[in-house]
């Protein structure tokens, strides 16, 4: 039954005691965010984000329904024809989705990992695994590597084509997600009903997806604004590396000026295969890669990703003392902090099970990073909500993914507003680095991004 319908005098004790104990677990929260040097934080960037994400949730955004029940029916064919090309090369008809009847194909009837002698296949309970790190290694023979495509097809039929058009509100006729700010350990947002954060956007078909969100009228556009490389500028600041801040300030192709780095060439030189290796490096510190990783990753010997790593740390001296000041710091605190302040607890950085201190290690290095570009979209999303209010201007903020926030617009206005959210998001947080923000507009979210 709705609450309008509950007897008003067992109404009035429900909504007394809520109030009661909120109030109750505030003052003591309060008091433990105090404690913890928090407070900058909930006062900063949190509490008035509240404001700002519940109008976004209230305000919504429409989705072509058309569009993407034609999608919908598009993936459908390709899901017929992948599964007739899979039972063909299974010689057999099998339930795809069947991770048992899958195993039994794969690794008894077929023996594709002695074929291609890959050994380290997870085990799990029921045998060896079938999950997308298992087929991905299995992916030069043809059957495995046709069912990635039909999973990644499956999952974005049933998670957004089939789904978004239910999810359409009758009255407003838009798409109103919940958007989470405890959802993830760095800070970062998240969104459900639907999960708006993990549209691919490198697939054709992903890309049609995104293709669908569009303005409801024809008199309007969207505009998507995106942080520049915003995770390799706070890295930069926070190891306060003099040459890869000048990069940055310089305005150089960052992957470019790493691979000259790295391989002691000018930077017109730089063939493509470095910069794609260096961009490897880049981007791969940030998450813990170490010379395995980067070997796998880019096909060369495991003597060669050693070679480039070290090759890195003499180029980017302080970078490596930013990750080795980064850990030693984490095992004497046992948390690790962001630009706002912002806490990660990582007791398990002193622990005796190597696996999981070394994968503290990894989050002792990345959560400065990436909680960082967390605080700084959230703070710029606050001041560009004010901004728009005191400018009388009328665009709506509608979605926040990762390092992109997405508006809706009249195209009378949208200089204005373009050059109002670049403003605000590039001033953000002051860094050693500038901050670049690119912003495109569209008549759907795919032209505009």
């Amino acid at each position: 039954a709705s609450m309008l319908e509950v007897d008003f005098e067992k109404l009035v004790k429900y909504a007394c005691e809520g109030a009661d104990l909120t109030l109750r677990l505030y003052k003591f929260l309060f008091k433990q965010m105090e404690k913890l040097s928090l407070l900058q934080t909930f006062k900063n960037v949190e509490s008035p984000l509240i404001a700002v994400l519940a109008k976004m949730e209230r305000q919504g955004i429409y989705v072509d329904t058309d569009s993407i029940s034609n999608l919908s029916l598009k993936i459908e064919i390709k899901l017929a024809s992948l599964a007739a090309k899979i039972y063909e090369l299974a010689e057999e008809e099998f339930n795809v989705n069947s991770p048992a009847q899958l195993r039994q194909i794969l690794y008894e009837k077929m023996k594709i990992h002695d074929q291609l002698g890959v050994k380290n296949i997870k085990k799990t309970k029921s045998g060896l695994s079938t999950d997308v790190q298992a087929l991905s290694k299995l992916s030069d023979h043809p059957l495995p590597c046709a069912i990635l495509k039909y999973r990644s097809l499956s999952k974005l039929k049933n998670t957004y084509t089939d789904r978004l058009p239910e999810l359409v509100n009758s009255k407003s006729n838009r798409i109103h997600t919940s958007f989470h700010q405890t959802g993830t350990q760095t800070g970062r947002l998240s969104s459900s009903t639907p999960n708006l954060q993990n549209i691919p956007i490198r697939t054709e078909l992903g890309k049609e997806v995104r293709k669908a969100f569009t303005p409801a009228n024809t008199d309007s556009v969207i505009i998507a604004a995106d942080y520049s490389q915003i995770e390799l500028r706070l890295l930069a600041h926070l190891a306060n590396e003099s040459s890869l801040k000048e990069d940055f300030r310089a305005g150089r192709d960052i992957h470019t000026a790493t691979a000259a780095a790295i391989f002691s060439i000018p930077q017109n030189m730089v063939t493509r295969e470095q910069r794609a290796r260096a961009k490897a490096i880049n981007f791969g510190l940030i998450y813990g890669m170490g010379p395995k990783r980067l070997a796998s990753e880019t096909g060369v010997s495991m003597a060669e990703a050693k070679d480039f790593v070290e090759k890195y740390f003499k180029a980017y001296p302080g970078i490596k003392n930013y990750i080795d000041r980064s850990i030693a710091e984490a095992k004497s605190k046992e948390f690790v902090t962001t630009l706002s302040g912002r806490r990660r607890p990582l007791k398990e950085i002193n622990s005796s099970n190597r696996m999981m201190a070394v994968n503290a290690e990894h989050i002792a290095i990345n959560t400065p990073i990436q909680g960082s570009a967390a605080d700084l979209i959230k703070l710029a999303m606050i001041k560009i909500e004010k901004k728009l209010e005191e400018s009388k201007l009328h665009a709506k903020m509608l979605l926040q993914v990762h390092d992109e926030l997405v508006f809706e617009c009249p195209k009378a206005e949208a200089q204005a507003t373009r050059n109002l959210i670049e403003e605000e998001m590039e001033h953000a947080f002051p860094l050693e680095v500038p901050i670049k923000v690119e912003v495109g507009e569209g008549n759907n979210w795919l032209e505009a991004h």
